[in-house]
């Protein structure tokens, strides 16, 4: 079986988080797995070098073009080149706009229909109308959590049968208790502190966190706020501001993968308390570190973390900031050794398995 995959997720950025650490991730785990299919991956520019390399059943398709790739010269390929494929995997939320093969279309979330504020119009209006049209057409579709496929069938009324749930993994050596204080030094961080790790953008519900960790009234604590610029972050900044914050909240922008978990080792926590989460790698990434976790009590978060999650309601400052105190009270090892044993669940390689017997499946079906 030749398998076609849209790896673009994976080729945007090495600095990779969200859809872009999915799609790496699941192409990395595939490259490794013992298998008899070939796998031609389609991008739009070169690879980047720490893709997997080209082997054996193994090759890339760049597709150079400017505009609505997925729309035109995607699917143009699709028909007119040969050898086509068996079956088209898309990493992401868009597939071809038409394709001559089954489709399988993987969904994060569903948060921009629930939240279409948080969204720039240009952003939101992709999401709906691309999405739709790729999850109506798509032979199956892949989510990433059991919230997401509940949203998904609900939207877009899809049969439960036609959604499976891959959840996703994290890097086993890499996420581990890493204690560096020049690591900590380097970026300027006061200890004790919370750590916040995500893009900042109203979804993450930062401006509420800032409250929270104000009226927490500890001055022997500092907030960590970790991650690039997303969209609609202006108020975050304004935040610190009004609430006298510049000492004690440190901006360190993108954190590269090899400092994330020295960060999450020092931390009294991991403090994500999001509106909305198709999953949360970084709460998988923190727990695996040693570092308890206070999170939203919404969404796919509890499916993440279990019975090692220190649940918030993210509408009130006042539970995140009981959050914050149970975290540094006296039960906070007994979620650091919960939080060792549930990571033990998630792994890549687990994700790119489900994920390659359900393009198997289709394909024996046709």
């Amino acid at each position: 079986m030749l398998i076609g995959i849209d790896g673009n997720e994976a080729n945007l950025t090495s600095n990779r988080v969200g859809v872009n650490q999915y799609a790496y991730y699941v192409l990395t785990s595939l490259w490794h797995l013992k298998s008899p299919h070939k796998f031609v991956i389609y991008l739009k520019s070169s690879p980047l070098p720490d893709l997997p390399k080209e082997r054996t059943g193994w090759t890339y398709r760049v597709l150079s073009f400017p505009k609505l790739w997925t729309q035109t010269r995607l699917p143009f390929d699709l028909f007119f080149h040969h050898p086509r494929p068996d079956i088209f995997l898309s990493l992401t939320h868009y597939s071809p706009r038409w394709s001559p093969i089954p489709t399988v279309v993987s969904i994060m979330d569903l948060g921009f229909l629930k939240y279409p504020e948080q969204f720039t119009q240009k952003v939101l209006a992709q999401l709906k109308n691309w999405t739709a049209y790729s999850v109506k057409k798509a032979a199956k579709i892949i989510a990433i959590s059991e919230h997401t496929k509940k949203d998904i069938c609900a939207v877009y009324n899809i049969n439960p049968n036609d959604v499976i749930v891959t959840h996703l993994g994290f890097d086993h050596d890499l996420f581990r208790p890493r204690p560096n204080p020049q690591v900590i030094k380097k970026y300027g961080i006061k200890t004790p502190y919370f750590l916040f790790l995500s893009s900042l953008k109203p979804s993450k519900n930062i401006e509420n966190l800032l409250i929270a960790f104000a009226k927490l009234n500890d001055a022997n604590y500092s907030l960590v706020i970790a991650g690039k610029k997303a969209w609609l972050y202006e108020k975050i900044f304004s935040s610190v501001s009004k609430l006298n914050l510049h000492d004690r909240v440190i901006f360190t922008g993108f954190v590269p993968d090899a400092d994330v978990p020295t960060l999450m080792t020092h931390s009294t926590a991991f403090v994500l308390p999001s509106f909305y989460e198709g999953f949360g790698i970084p709460v998988l990434e923190a727990m695996a570190c040693g570092t308890p976790v206070v999170i939203s009590n919404v969404a796919s978060l509890p499916e993440v973390a279990g019975v090692a999650g220190i649940y918030v309601d993210p509408y009130s400052v006042d539970s995140i900031m009981q959050g914050l105190k149970t975290a540094i009270g006296s039960k906070s090892s007994q979620f650091v050794k919960l939080g060792l044993v549930r990571v033990k669940s998630f792994d890549w390689d687990i994700t790119a398995k489900k994920t390659l017997n359900l393009l198997e499946s289709i394909t024996i079906k046709k």
